[in-house]
């Protein structure tokens, strides 16, 4: 329809809203993290910058910083969601009426479930995403290996092919160290891929190699 044909055409333009909805208290400081995230899912991706997070988010470097001190806060936002994520499940596999070898299969499964679905975060705990950022970063993924390693450690302590070993706690120790490795090897495996060869693959039968 001609616009002379419609008077009243301008304005209902003149009452169209014109300005952006403002995120509530906290939604912005989400969809910072989320979008890092996604950046990061991106096979090959270079080292990502504020600026490049700010066009992403088509706002400026200043309002990143509105939320975040520095660049290391926002991975270390990343790596909170990462530990509260996986020990909230691991404490809920410990607590399980079952054997040990099975508390620490469904552990490694758990964690190589929770990599397949969030790529983005795998890079966050494989280190390639924290490569020239702070050093306290790379601390508090190799301490959260620790912790993986601990919380094994622990669930095979109730095995019984660790209990009748002459050595049960270094039985224990031994085995959780392998299970680890054969983790992180798997998440490397995964982002070297670039996602392609999940870190899923053939689980069922590696896992009894273990035990």
């Amino acid at each position: 329809m001609a616009e002379h044909d419609n008077p009243s055409a301008p304005e209902a333009n003149a009452q169209a809203p014109t300005t952006r909805k403002r995120p509530k208290p906290g939604e912005r400081r989400v969809q910072i993290l989320q979008t890092l995230a996604v950046m990061l899912e991106q096979p090959g991706a270079e080292r990502i910058t504020t600026a490049a997070l700010a066009a992403k988010l088509q706002v400026s470097e200043a309002a990143l910083y509105r939320h975040f001190a520095s660049k290391a806060q926002m991975f270390e936002g990343l790596i909170d969601f990462i530990e509260h994520s996986v020990f909230t499940l691991v404490n809920q596999i410990a607590e399980r009426e079952e054997p040990g070898e099975q508390k620490a299969a469904r552990m490694v499964s758990m964690l190589l479930q929770f990599a397949d679905k969030n790529p983005g975060m795998t890079r966050v705990m494989v280190g390639d995403a924290l490569v020239f950022e702070n050093e306290r970063l790379h601390q508090r993924m190799n301490q959260f290996f620790d912790r993986i390693e601990l919380s094994l450690r622990q669930v095979l302590r109730e095995s019984e092919a660790v209990k009748l070993s002459s050595t049960p706690t270094v039985e224990a120790q031994v085995r959780a160290s392998a299970l680890v490795s054969f983790t992180q090897g798997r998440l490397h495996r995964f982002a070297r891929s670039g996602f392609k060869k999940s870190p899923m693959e053939y689980l069922d039968a590696s896992l009894p190699l273990f035990f």
